[in-house]
């Protein structure tokens, strides 16, 4: 799995900074991508990237302000004219099918793939046999819900030297067992699955917060998560003024991480207030509280393997 931020910079984009966009990469685990806000100019910054819109097979919208979703019309208009036929399904507040299908009307844009929406409840929002996908309404100055991704099991690896000391031979015997099919030999012997493989592997657990204040769902959602991405729109100095504007510090968030038991934290969603200089001091003062503290920029990419983050 990884995490491509395309964009991490709060309320309108500036030179460094695109407005809100992630792309969690699900390919080798299930060849989808997954994107989560839609910015403006979100369909710009995939330009300079490998990434196809056609491969996006879910959204998932946290709130309706528009630095999170003024990119969303054109990106699903351009997925169309790049290939894209496979159905697109919409998860956000309620409001947003609405805006999304008065856009497309009004601009008479057709697209070649069926769309569907999902409006945004607290509890269980998805759920198949690779993950569950949970929300939570968050503290923001408009209904706003953050995102929680458990990966299911992994099934664990064949022990081919095990089974071949049972006398199953090689090739697609051992192909059956790997998928946890139980087998019988030639010679009438039955071999189970689980007497050949490795226990279960744990999947990850991926939070991923809209904009908030700092509040205890935030922490709710995030309990030990593998990783958290939590907005830093604010640093510590002004605690009271991201508060009163429904936003979260680093220091706040580096809190939430800690308090959950998460393993990282990835800040993203910061103010065109702090610029380069500024930030050493900005991710210092968080991992103060929390050391497992990254910091996001755009066109970043986090890669998850082996239960670490590179």
């Amino acid at each position: 799995m990884q995490l491509h931020f395309l964009g991490t910079g709060a309320g309108m984009p500036s030179k460094d900074r695109n407005t809100s966009a992630l792309m969690v990469k699900l390919l080798d685990e299930i060849g989808e991508l997954w994107l989560f806000d839609c910015g403006e100019a979100t369909q710009h910054q995939i330009l300079h990237t490998s990434l196809k819109p056609r491969k996006v097979t879910k959204i998932f919208i946290t709130h309706l302000h528009g630095d999170h979703i003024f990119g969303l019309p054109g990106f699903l208009s351009s997925r169309s004219f790049q290939g894209g036929n496979d159905p697109l399904t919409i998860f956000g507040p309620a409001g947003l099918q609405h805006w999304v299908e008065q856009t497309l009307a009004l601009s008479n844009t057709h697209l070649t793939y069926p769309l569907h929406f999902v409006e945004v409840q607290e509890g269980v929002m998805l759920e198949d046999e690779h993950f569950t996908v949970y929300a939570k309404a968050l503290r923001h100055v408009i209904p706003c819900y953050g995102y929680r991704i458990e990966q299911k099991p992994l099934p664990g690896e064949l022990l081919i030297e095990k089974a071949q000391a049972l006398g199953v031979p090689k090739g697609p015997l051992l192909g059956q067992l790997k998928k946890g099919q139980d087998i019988v030999l030639d010679n009438g012997v039955l071999i189970q699955a689980k007497d050949v493989t490795a226990p279960p592997k744990k999947g990850f657990t991926l939070t991923i917060l809209g904009d908030t204040k700092y509040c205890q769902e935030a922490v709710q959602l995030a309990m030990k998560a593998d990783i958290v991405v939590h907005e830093a729109t604010f640093d510590s100095t002004t605690p009271d003024l991201a508060a009163s504007y429904g936003h979260t510090t680093n220091v706040e968030a580096a809190k939430v991480a800690q308090q959950a038991g998460a393993n990282y934290l990835l800040l993203n969603h910061l103010s065109a207030r702090f610029l380069p200089q500024d930030l050493p001091q900005f991710l210092a003062e968080a991992q103060h509280i929390f050391p497992q503290t990254l910091l996001a920029a755009d066109q970043t990419i986090f890669t998850w393997h082996n239960h670490q983050l590179f």
